[in-house]
């Protein structure tokens, strides 16, 4: 038994022994031991390093979020209050626009007030969808003539036209071109030449639907236009670049500016206390018009105006800006159909430009 044991013990040892030579070498050798420090660090450091530069970055990133949130909140902020302020603004447009509204509205009622009182009621009145028209006698002492008061509710209800829709011809009654028209109101508008065959040319500057037809560069000759906007405009015009900057539609001439922002302009010599017919033309600070034709040259009925009598007239209507249109023969009122004055020629002179009112 011993000697089979003894076997068995040799045959382990035997089938052991390079399995522990191995372990007893390398337990001498240390190879660990033997392996320098900083090799071993080395992985450890790096990586170190690099979680700390990404940990410094992720730092980085939260602080750009905050601030870019910090921004956001700013920027809404801002646009938050430019919203409040824009419909605070858009409140106060409304307001102001149903305040000039109504005082618009109130200005007519006073001016309408104020006509009625020194006129009387308007003889004749249209509303139409383009515009309102009231009509009244004037009768002071020593002329008579009418007068038109006229709110455009739309500008391009009020057209300067020319006779036979050219700049030369023999002329065109004022009862004609508002009957050709349409209009229910119609007045003899610029002045005009004419030639030893009797064909009419407009003096000074002409506009039509904003081409201008004629053109002159007279300082004598005062200007008389409607802009866009339908509004009263004039003077002395020096230049075609300046009729666009006005943006004038519609226009003729003659002379002279009667009234400037409600004061009197001078009154050239050779028209200074003479007795005429007159056609005249104006506004009130509302913008409604003023279309005024006064009689003249007949006697028994109405001998005519001066321009400083049209001056204190026009002031006491509280007219801003007026001027003289050509006058005598050629001053003609028309109104729904027919020539309410009368002409001191005893008949219609034809014209060369007329200003109708589209109803």
């Amino acid at each position: 038994m011993r000697r089979v044991l003894g076997k068995v013990n040799r045959f382990f040892a035997f089938l052991l022994a390079p399995a522990l030579g191995f372990l007893v070498a390398f337990a001498q050798a240390a190879p660990a031991d033997k392996l320098p420090a900083q090799a071993l660090m080395v992985p450890v450091a790096s990586t170190a390093e690099k979680a700390e530069a990404l940990q410094q970055k992720l730092d980085e990133t939260k602080e750009m979020l905050r601030d870019a949130d910090d921004a956001i909140q700013e920027i809404q902020s801002h646009v938050n209050k430019e919203k409040k302020e824009y419909e605070e603004q858009h409140q106060k447009i409304n307001q102001l626009l149903s305040a000039s509204k109504s005082q618009t509205k109130l200005s007519a009622d006073v001016l309408d007030t104020i006509l009625s009182n020194m006129l009387g009621d308007p003889v004749g009145q249209t509303f139409g969808p383009h515009s309102t028209v009231k009509v009244y006698s004037l009768e002071e002492a020593g002329y008579r003539g009418y007068m038109a008061k006229v709110r455009l509710k739309d500008p391009s209800a009020l057209k300067m036209v020319l006779a036979n829709d050219t700049i030369r011809s023999k002329g065109e009654t004022t009862s004609h071109a508002g009957k050709r028209t349409g209009a229910v109101l119609a007045i003899n508008a610029g002045g005009f030449m004419k030639s030893a065959n009797g064909m009419l040319s407009p003096i000074g500057i002409t506009v039509v639907d904003g081409k201008i037809r004629t053109y002159s560069s007279d300082p004598r000759i005062s200007f008389v236009g409607f802009n866009k906007n339908g509004r009263l405009v004039g003077g002395k015009i020096t230049s075609r670049e300046q009729i666009a900057r006005m943006g004038i539609l519609q226009g003729a001439s003659f002379l002279p500016t009667l009234l400037q922002n409600g004061k009197r302009m001078p009154i050239p010599k050779d028209w200074a206390n003479a007795r005429q017919p007159r056609t005249l033309i104006g506004h009130f600070d509302n913008g409604d018009l003023l279309l005024i034709v006064i009689d003249g040259r007949r006697k028994g009925w109405s001998n005519g105006v001066t321009l400083e009598e049209a001056q204190r007239k026009l002031q006491e209507f509280h007219v801003v800006d007026a001027y003289n249109l050509d006058g005598g023969g050629s001053s003609a009122f028309y109104y729904k159909g027919r020539i309410l004055n009368k002409p001191s020629d005893g008949k219609e002179r034809p014209v060369i430009s007329n200003i109708v009112i589209l109803p």
